[in-house]
């Protein structure tokens, strides 16, 4: 048997610049200043910085790199990076290769283009990329890729990646406090941990490039349902096909280079629809791997003459894609905070953390809202794919039950029977998978983690875990003081579950009694973004942010006027999109088929009675009517996009809600009708058909 290291082991990580490797390319005492930085926050000299630079660049140059670039995260949902050359003249016509430490720890790229929500002006350009020394370098296509956060010249975070930082931070603070008051004098740090399963479409190049809708807008904005789609269920976990696996296996391989855990594979619900899960790491990485994950899925789907779609709702009709987080805490000795544990002190640890999600979820249920609300997600949230718009956390029967006994002070008929008081008794051992999934819950307890399900496919998990990260600090902040003051423990998280026990359902959420029971709760119902955008600048949705120093009022107001100028924007761009493709494509392509039809009818009359002809003459007609109907519905919208408010405020959302897309919804239901009565050879777009059915 061969010894070291086999082929997927060489392979993993082999593009990443992490500790392992700088102990090949930087001395031990820098390595040691550099661990420091990481651990306590310790400023990191210019020398060790030299030093780091200048074991990158060799590390880098010796995979073929010949650029290096600050690779950061703007606040419009993706990535950025402005690539310099290694390459320094020496003054002698030949050149040297250079990088030095403060070239690694500070940028300066223009940031007059990405969106700052009036953080700064357009003249005022200047923005700073800062190295972030917790994640990792890695070298892709060429470029020694740096993640840095990205900061206006007077400081403000005009990136994803800092206020998710800074979220982490206020976690660990306040997690230690607790800890120190249950007894724990050994754990360091505490961090949140997270995985986000992506689920993605393949979709055939060829076809794809077809349909102007998908290019522009990363979804139909029409097509008629096929005979065929989900209904026998045989697409989900069904056999991968050639083609898919193919690209699948090239996607592992470059994710396991970049050292991304890339884990689970499978065919998702959906014709054409598929999913990859990593093993979930610390939340920071694991939202720097997220971002990497979609843009290296795009380029290898490229590679196989596929388009990778992380649309949330590309096609009507099937299941949409979402990004399903998985969240916990844990400490540096790697026990997971969010784990029952067989002991007395660890259920009590337990049921305060428990306690702590539960409670900050009800009490910020609109603010996690507003975290996944967005013109895409409102396509997919709140159908049977899909969780509702409706926050609620699933327990699962036994720790419900254990739930209420603590609430109700009652004997639990579990797996032992006896009343349940916290850090005394001990609690019935909770198995890992102790209950069934609940599909149809927002967030639902999985054994040793919360499956937060709504975030949409395409979506940034920065957001969404920076928000999770802050409740839950909050609340432990709470806890902590209040423990401080002598307050007992058992009657602190009795009293916690019995103020947000409505937080907690473990029935359908796709039952339509759920609405009604949900208002007589008194949780909220915001069904769309629209609904969702107002809440967002709550006194204490502000207050919170500002209370933790994860955000400041002026960045929160920022992010508030990005969220709803992105959202006018894409409902105007789709707007515009389907009227072009309508005006242009559409109405002529009926037309086309209205001048066959007449022909026909009139060859018909030639030889046979009038009576013969009815039934060109009853599609002429249906048709007719349809495409007239369509001319008009096609005006209107013109005209509403014409109209649209010129401010991107509230008032310009809601317009663009009931306005714009209610005429497009109008407009869909018509082409629809039309495709299903046209010749495949006239119709001017590949349907769904042949772009769900051809990979």
């Amino acid at each position: 048997m061969m010894e070291g290291k086999n082929s997927l082991e060489k392979i993993y990580g082999s593009c990443v610049f992490d500790y392992p490797v700088m102990k090949e390319y930087v001395e031990e005492k820098f390595l040691t200043e550099y661990r420091d930085c990481i651990d306590s926050g310790k400023s990191l000299s210019i020398e060790a910085a030299d030093a780091i630079a200048e074991g990158m660049k060799k590390w880098a140059l010796g995979l073929g790199a010949t650029h290096y670039t600050h690779w950061f995260q703007p606040l419009n949902g993706g990535t950025a990076e402005k690539h310099e050359s290694f390459i320094s003249p020496d003054g002698k016509g030949s050149a040297v290769t250079e990088f030095s430490g403060r070239e690694l720890i500070k940028g300066e790229p223009d940031a007059s283009s990405f969106p700052s929500g009036g953080l700064r002006a357009t003249f005022e350009a200047r923005g700073y990329s800062a190295w972030d020394p917790s994640s990792h370098a890695f070298v892709l296509d060429g470029s020694l890729c740096i993640p840095t956060m990205f900061f206006s010249y007077s400081g403000e975070a005009l990136d994803k990646k800092t206020p998710l930082l800074r979220s982490m931070k206020a976690l660990n603070t306040q997690a230690l406090r607790v800890l120190r008051l249950l007894g724990d004098e050994n754990t360091v740090s505490v961090t949140s941990m997270a995985g986000s399963e992506q689920e993605y479409f393949l979709i055939d190049k060829e076809l794809y490039l077809k349909r102007e809708d998908l290019r522009i807008c990363g979804r139909t904005l029409f097509g008629a349902k096929p005979p065929k789609t989900q209904q026998l269920d045989d697409h989900y976990f069904g056999s991968i096909k050639p083609r898919v696996s193919e690209f699948m296996k090239d996607l592992e391989k470059e994710l396991w280079k970049l050292g991304i855990p890339a884990k689970t594979k499978h065919n998702e619900v959906a014709p054409s629809q598929h999913e990859m899960a990593p093993v979930y790491t610390d939340c920071n990485s694991a939202n720097d791997q997220n971002q990497l994950t979609m843009n290296v899925m795009r380029q290898v789907a490229d590679r196989h003459n596929l388009v990778c779609i992380l649309s949330e709702k590309p096609f009507d009709g099937v299941n949409g894609s979402g990004k399903h987080n998985n969240w916990s805490i844990a400490t540096d000795r790697g026990e997971n905070l969010l784990s029952p544990g067989k002991t007395p002190q660890q259920n009590a640890r337990f049921l305060l953390f428990l306690s702590a999600f539960v409670s900050a979820v009800d009490e910020y249920q609109d603010l996690l809202r507003c975290s996944v609300s967005y013109a895409g997600n409102d396509h997919r949230l709140g159908g049977n794919e899909a969780p509702p718009a409706i926050i609620s956390i699933f327990l699962g029967t036994e720790l419900g039950n254990i739930v209420e006994s603590i609430i109700e002070e009652k004997s639990y008929n579990g797996t032992v029977i006896k009343p349940i008081k916290v850090g005394i008794d001990t609690m019935p051992f909770i198995p890992r998978d102790n209950t069934d999934r609940n599909r149809t819950s927002p967030i639902a307890f999985t054994g040793n983690k919360f499956e937060f399900r709504m975030p949409g496919s395409s979506q940034s998990i920065a957001g969404p875990n920076t928000v999770l990260n802050t409740i839950v600090a909050d609340r432990l902040r709470l806890y902590a003081d209040r423990l401080e003051k002598g307050e007992d423990l058992h009657s602190l998280i009795k009293e916690e579950f019995t103020l947000h026990r409505r937080i907690i359902f473990n029935g359908n959420g796709y039952d339509s009694t759920w609405i009604e029971e949900a208002a007589a709760r008194g949780l909220s119902n915001l069904r769309t973004t629209c609904e969702a955008i107002p809440r967002y600048l709550e006194k204490k949705n502000i207050d919170l942010m500002v209370r933790n120093s994860v955000m400041t009022e002026a960045e929160m107001r920022a992010r508030d006027e990005i969220h709803m100028q992105k959202y006018c924007s894409i409902c105007t761009i789709e707007a515009a999109t389907l009227s072009d493709m309508v005006q242009r494509e559409i109405i002529p392509s009926v037309s086309s088929y209205e001048r066959e039809l007449c022909e026909a009818a009139s060859e018909k009359r030639k030889v046979l009675y009038s009576s013969a002809v009815h039934i060109e003459e009853e599609i002429l007609e249906k048709l007719s009517d349809l495409n007239a109907q369509l001319y008009i519905l096609n005006g209107r919208l013109k005209n509403a996009l014409e109209n649209a408010p010129g401010d991107n405020d509230y008032r310009a959302v809601a317009y663009c809600h009931d306005s714009i897309l209610s005429l497009m919804d109008e407009i869909r239901k018509t082409v629809d009708c039309e495709e299903e009565m046209i010749p495949e050879r006239l119709w001017p777009y590949p349907s769904y058909r042949q772009l769900l059915f051809s990979v």
